[in-house]
């Protein structure tokens, strides 16, 4: 009879047993933020003279400090204080949106040490262009992170649309078709350095970064199961469940913005109409409320002026967008029943006035009656909660998991 089972993977030698060991010593430090050896012995499972031995490798090539005393509050000799350094690895990220690009570096425990945002026009703009001027703010920011003594390892973006493959395959707000866009961003971020070596590039659509920076850095708790949404010129959308990106089959999970409120409604840049972005995204809210769009992002300032003021037509606009909102996501609530609903990009200085007639739509439509008005669950990113620091922490991700690859500096095996 054939077995469908999959095969078992060679035994683990004791060098791969190391370096899992090293790994998960170092993120024990890390999700600390101080720990002494015996409290990270007994956080992993080891013995002490085992972590001891870890630790002191992972001294030994730049991954921690040990420093002072700390006093556990327990019988016995008090232990040296133990963090992941703040220089040597670090990870870059670059968030290439319509009107922006933001790029950000962290360290080790996650920390942003550098951060450049331009705000550009990107729209109709030559996809070679547009990432040719992200690889200069890049190349910038980079050699600010080296004068920290933080060496960087790798770099994603963070780009609007379909991303699959190093390639955009639709990002309709950009107007960009198929951009081989780790390929160009490359080719542009070595022209900018020319003698260094290059850093390997990554990609990911934007919203799934914001996503995990909410999760990794954001203020969500015991929340593990989650939708983001972040409403920018259009409206992105992510799925967390228990703790982990929900990416579907080919990577195109969370398209919420193009989630169809009325077929019968405005004609929406990706080809369908009456998408939720056009009645939620950016430009509908400031045209709605009778304010000029702008590149600049003043705009979006305007209009969260005048509902400050108590503006009419500024309120019905936002009131309106988070009716459409809350009826979109009640039907993603009810399919996937997560924990929250995490607003981010403008929605969260908006929220006063946007929350209310979202919460109602979603109380009102969430079968489960698990939903109610001002319970919480219906909530503002934090301001951590963004893509390029995501971006630049999913990097750092991987020298998290196996530091020995990237001890001096680089990737290594």
């Amino acid at each position: 009879m054939k077995s469908n089972l999959t095969p078992l993977g060679p035994k683990a030698d004791k060098d791969t047993v190391r370096r899992s060991n090293l790994s998960l010593v170092l993120r024990a430090v890390r999700d600390e933020g101080e720990a002494t050896r015996a409290g990270v012995a007994a956080r992993v499972g080891l013995t002490r003279a085992a972590v001891s031995s870890l630790v002191e490798q992972l001294i030994d090539i730049g991954f921690l400090t040990e420093s002072g005393k700390t006093f556990s509050g327990q019988a016995g000799r008090p232990g040296t204080a133990l963090k992941v350094a703040r220089t040597g690895p670090a990870g870059l990220g670059v968030e290439v949106n319509i009107d922006y690009v933001s790029v950000c570096v962290v360290d080790l425990a996650g920390t942003g040490r550098v951060r450049l945002t331009e705000h550009l026009d990107n729209r109709g703009a030559p996809p070679a262009e547009v990432l040719a001027r992200a690889a200069g703010i890049a190349a910038r920011t980079l050699e600010s992170a080296r004068e920290q003594e933080l060496s960087p390892v790798g770099v994603a973006l963070a780009l609007p649309g379909l991303v699959s493959g190093g390639t955009v395959r639709q990002a309709p707000n950009l107007g960009w078709n198929q951009v081989p866009a780790e390929e160009l961003f490359a080719a542009s971020l070595a022209a900018e350095q020319p003698g260094r070596e290059a850093l390997p590039v990554s990609s990911e659509n934007e919203a799934n970064l914001a996503a995990l920076a909410e999760l990794w850095f954001g203020g969500l708790d015991t929340v593990r199961s989650f939708l983001y949404l972040t409403g920018e010129i259009g409206v992105g959308g992510a799925v967390v469940i228990d703790g982990e990106l929900l990416r579907g089959a080919h990577g195109f999970a969370g398209e919420i913005g193009h989630v169809v409120v009325d077929a019968e409604g405005p004609q929406c840049r990706c080809g369908s109409r009456g998408c939720l972005e056009q009645y939620a995204g950016q430009a509908a809210l400031l045209r709605a409320a009778g304010i000029q769009e702008s590149g600049s992002g003043s705009g979006v300032a305007e209009l969260e002026r005048r509902a400050r003021a108590g503006d009419e037509r500024a309120v019905a606009a936002v009131a309106e967008a988070g009716r459409m909102l809350g009826r979109v996501l009640s039907g993603t609530v009810n399919l996937l029943d997560p924990d929250a609903v995490v607003l981010g990009g403008i929605y969260r200085n908006l929220m006063p006035w946007l929350s209310p007639p979202a919460d109602e739509e979603l109380t009102g439509r969430v079968v489960s009656g698990l939903w109610t008005p001002g319970s919480g669950r219906l909530r503002a990113s934090s301001v951590a909660g963004d893509a390029a620091r995501g971006a630049a922490a999913l990097v750092m991700t991987r020298v998290l998991a196996d530091p020995v690859a990237y001890a001096d500096g680089r990737e290594t095996g």
